[in-house]
């Protein structure tokens, strides 16, 4: 094998460890971040049927 190609091979798969744990440490924060909005949004959601709910009686009895 080529000499310059040998060093570069063992440059690149030294460090091919830490490039791994970098993806997957990003994809991991993505997740995370991911199911932290999705519960924020279901929580938001909840938040405003109630609301519209308590409107909607509060017009229903102001009709009356």
């Amino acid at each position: 094998m080529n000499p310059i190609l040998a060093e570069i091979y063992s440059t690149v798969l030294t460090a091919a460890p830490y490039v791994i744990a970098a993806y997957a440490l990003i994809w991991l924060v993505l997740a995370v971040y991911l199911l932290i909005v999705t519960l924020g949004l279901k929580r938001t959601e909840q938040k405003m049927a109630a609301l519209e709910e308590a409107l909607a009686q509060k017009e229903q009895h102001t009709q009356q």
